[in-house]
């Protein structure tokens, strides 16, 4: 995979050309905002214990150009309670809109993977943690 793509070729202008890892961020920040997405996962390598926050955008995601077309690979954690189908089919929809709009290319898959879901129950471990630390200090 070539870290850059050449968009556009005018002869008389230059190229454009638009790395992987715009594409990333582009789709990462689409993801990143749709209500029932808890965040970005590093995918297989990683699994649920790499959970990214907003400095990673591209982090948790893959993207595939050949030509003028896209396949971006997602691997989410979900909310618990969240109806999964319906977070997937938004973030398919928001992260293609997105990324045809700002890039030109067209993305013609974008496959989510869901890693895990939040639960309530994480999340009062990992807020109780810190509370803990601080008493004993």
């Amino acid at each position: 995979m070539e870290d850059n793509q050449v968009m556009q070729n005018n002869e008389e202008m230059g190229s454009i050309k638009i790395a992987d890892e715009v594409v990333a961020i582009i789709a990462g920040i689409e993801a990143a905002n749709i209500k029932g997405v808890a965040g970005m996962s590093s995918g297989i390598a990683g699994g649920l214990a790499d959970m990214l926050g907003r400095k990673n955008l591209a982090k948790g995601i893959k993207v595939d150009i050949k030509e003028q077309e896209a396949i971006i690979d997602l691997f989410i954690t979900v909310e618990y309670g969240c109806r999964i189908p319906e977070v997937a089919w938004e973030v398919q929809e928001k992260v293609k809109s997105a990324v045809e709009t700002m890039t030109g290319l067209k993305v013609s898959k974008v496959n989510i993977h869901v890693q895990g879901v939040n639960t309530e129950k994480d999340t009062k471990k990992q807020d109780a943690s810190p509370k803990k630390e601080e008493t004993k200090k």
